[in-house]
């Protein structure tokens, strides 16, 4: 399996971005807090839910007059009194009215409360809303009837023409009705009816009713404006609709409710201001505060949950720090961090800003008499409310809800500081943990580098020892390692100077016993001795032979480095040597072919004659040694470059694969012992490569690529010009 080639800094560098998990880890800890401080503004609202609840318990007279107490309210019927954002002008033109048409209704067909001919079409239908601002309820009707009748200029009649009829249960607890009719159109006043219902005769004129009547291409308008004094829990208002043919009868009354009794009546709920003075001070809360009724309707209403800050936000306003580190990190930090975080909306749509009924499994909680909540999505999809619901006991039954809503924008802000400080501290510290990794793998990268390469100093590609290991001072394992190595590499250079020395003192221990043998066997040699003991004497005066021959092998090599190490070097032509060299071995080696290649330029080194002529003896005599018989030995010298390039070959054996750098050891021989005629002790090619260093030069062995024979090549650098 192939290994990718990754150092030591790049592992630490790849092992220093499990630090990206710390802002994981950290954004679902905040993300757990989060739920946590949800869960804290969900108690918090019920709580102040709860709190304003408690100030409504058993208050039944802030909703008595509410109608609370139905079981039921129908739309139409029950009338509900917007709060309007002003006065209205009371000029019949509706024109105030505008801003409001989706609370209009239109009162048809489904709405009739008499009709003459119940198969004639309806020749009369009209669109009402009821409102309150200050003191006074205001209600407009434009009303459809193309045959408007005006009440007659000399009768005292009032409803036998086209009028509004307005009944309702005062807060005195008598029933009152009232006839809107006019001769023409402008400014009008009601008439208060009979307490009777029977009796339609006008007692007189109320004027505390007042409004415009104004004829309009369809019909008429009308804009009215009642005090609240006079308005009870229960309201209705007629149309009555008079034809004037055949004679001015009641062609239809269609109307919010019948008028003619109490029981009849539709309520109509107007905002408590009592209600709303209770919760007046929960304005200057962060909450928005809904009062409804059993049924859903609003009561009261404070706060508004687009412009309120929460708790939570606050004391998270931007501070005006102007440090570097304060701009640095909302000019680059935040933008990056924002990709991810989502910003609290500064504006979202706001569904329920002007309800006027309320809907929800947390007010159905609330009704049921528990405490209830619930979070919804804005229809925008931009913020989370929070709603909480807290039921209002009167006798021991539900009568109403109160609600708190907020969103969470500000635990979301919160949120998103926490995440930015958390984000730069993390951040902070992953630059400074892996700067901090780099620079200790940088350092223990460079301590291995330098001990790899004072190692591959020390012992060069012979084995030898070059250099001193010098160990580290570092108490740690790096520094342990290093004087491990300078402890071997002291012991391998004192072993190999041994080795290194062991052929002289071998020769010089070895020559003194040699000699007296030698000098004991000739002095015995001149005795007369029978043939078996001279054949004794022969043979050991042999074997002394052979060791003398074995001495001066390894004095060769001995003498070879000391004069080495005195030799005085000159310039001289190395071609001349090396031909001259040639020449000497076709006279002396006759019977050997030689195939010389000698540049004819003068080729200049810097070194000792004699010493490349001793290099060039051992070469030929190693090539000749183990040369085939009638194969040419080729010695080729020429200029590469900058160097001398002397390539001697024969054809013979190859050189083992595993002995292509050992041979040029001292004592290293390849030869078998039954192919050694003489003693050889493997000192000429480490002679040779003692000569060629001298000369700063390098040697080499090869075998052929059809393995046929051996060429050694010399490399000697040229003296410069």
């Amino acid at each position: 399996m192939p290994v990718l080639p990754i150092g030591l800094r790049a592992k630490v560098c790849i092992l220093s971005l499990f630090l990206l998990c710390l802002p994981w880890l950290g954004y679902h800890y905040v993300w757990e807090m989060e739920k946590y401080l949800r869960l804290g503004q969900e108690k918090t609202l019920e709580g102040t839910t709860q709190a304003l609840a408690t100030a409504l318990h058993e208050r039944p007279k802030l909703f008595n007059s509410q109608a609370s107490f139905l079981s039921q309210v129908k739309k139409g019927r029950d009338l509900y009194a917007y709060p309007l954002s002003g006065p209205i002008q009371l000029d019949g033109k509706l024109n105030d009215w505008q801003s409001y048409q989706h609370r209009m209704l239109r009162y048809a067909a489904d709405h009739v409360i008499y009709q003459a001919d119940p198969n004639a079409p309806l020749q009369s239908e009209f669109t009402h809303m009821v409102g309150k601002f200050g003191a006074y309820l205001y209600a407009y009707f434009e009303v459809t009837d193309h045959d408007v009748v005006y009440r007659g200029q000399n009768t005292l009649s009032v409803d036998n023409n086209d009028h509004l009829a307005i009944a309702t249960l005062a807060p005195d607890g008598q029933f009152r009705r009232y006839i809107v009719a006019t001769k023409q159109d402008g400014w009008i006043n009601a008439f208060e009816l009979p307490l009777d219902p029977s009796q339609n005769t006008p007692v007189t004129p109320e004027l505390k009713i007042q409004g415009q009547w104004l004829k309009t291409n369809k019909g008429y308008n009308i804009e009215l404006r009642i005090p609240l004094t006079m308005v009870g829990s229960k309201l209705g208002f007629s149309i009555y609709d008079v034809n004037r043919k055949p004679k001015r009868h009641l062609s239809s009354i269609v109307g919010t409710s019948a008028i003619d009794s109490v029981d009849k009546l539709g309520t109509v709920l107007v905002p408590s201001p009592e209600i709303e003075n209770i919760i007046k001070g929960m304005r200057h809360n962060s909450s928005r505060i809904w009062v409804v009724d059993k049924h859903g309707r609003v009561l009261a209403k404070s706060g508004d949950i687009r412009n309120s800050q929460s708790i939570w936000a606050r004391d998270l306003s931007r501070s005006d720090d102007d440090s570097w580190w304060n701009q640095f990190s909302q000019r680059y930090l935040h933008p990056l961090y924002y990709k991810i975080l989502t910003k609290p909306p500064q504006d979202f749509v706001d569904s329920l800003h002007d309800s006027t009924e309320l809907k929800g499994s947390h007010i159905q909680q609330a009704l049921s008499g528990k405490l209830g909540s619930t979070w919804r999505l804005t229809p925008d999809g931009r913020a989370v409310v929070l709603a909480a619901a807290s039921p209002i006991w009167i006798d021991n039954q539900v009568m109403g809800v109160v609600i708190a809503e907020e969103t969470t924008n500000g635990i979301r802000t919160l949120r998103n500081r926490a995440l930015e400080r958390l984000f730069n501290i993390i951040l902070i510290v992953m630059v400074a943990g892996t700067l901090s990794l780099f620079l200790f793998a940088s350092s223990i990268s460079s301590r291995i580098r330098k001990l790899r390469d004072q190692a591959e100093r020390a012992i060069d590609s012979q084995g030898r020892v070059t250099a001193t290991f010098k160990g580290a001072k570092h108490k740690d394992e790096i520094g342990d390692l290093s004087r491990s190595f300078a402890n071997i590499v002291s012991r391998l250079s004192q072993y190999t100077h041994y080795l290194e020395n062991m052929s002289s003192r071998l020769s010089h221990e070895l020559r003194t016993p040699v000699a007296v043998v030698r000098s004991s066997l000739e002095h015995l040699s001149l005795q007369s001795l029978d043939n078996d003991t001279q054949k004794y004497v022969d043979r050991a005066q042999e074997g002394v032979q052979r060791l003398n021959l074995i001495l001066n092998n390894m004095s060769e090599a001995t003498r070879l480095e000391q004069s080495l190490s005195q030799a005085e070097t000159s310039e001289f032509p190395l071609n001349k040597v090396v031909s001259g060299c040639m020449q000497g071995y076709q006279y002396t080696y006759p019977e050997q072919a030689f195939d010389c290649e000698i540049s004819p330029n003068t080729l200049k080194i810097v070194g000792v004659p004699e010493y490349i002529a001793q290099l060039m003896d051992k070469l030929v005599a190693n090539a000749m040694e183990f040369s085939l018989p009638n194969k040419a030995i080729k010695v080729s010298f020429q200029q590469d470059s900058k160097d001398a390039v002397l390539l001697v070959s024969n054809h013979g054996p190859t050189l083992p694969d595993n002995m292509v750098e050992q041979i040029f050891e001292s004592m290293v021989s390849i030869r078998s012992q039954q192919a050694q005629q003489k003693p050889h002790l493997g000192l000429g090619l480490y002679i040779a490569r003692l000569i060629t260093e001298f000369h700063g030069g390098k040697i080499s062995a090869r075998n052929f690529t059809d393995n046929s024979g051996v060429e050694f090549c010399v490399r000697l650098p040229l003296k410069k010009d």
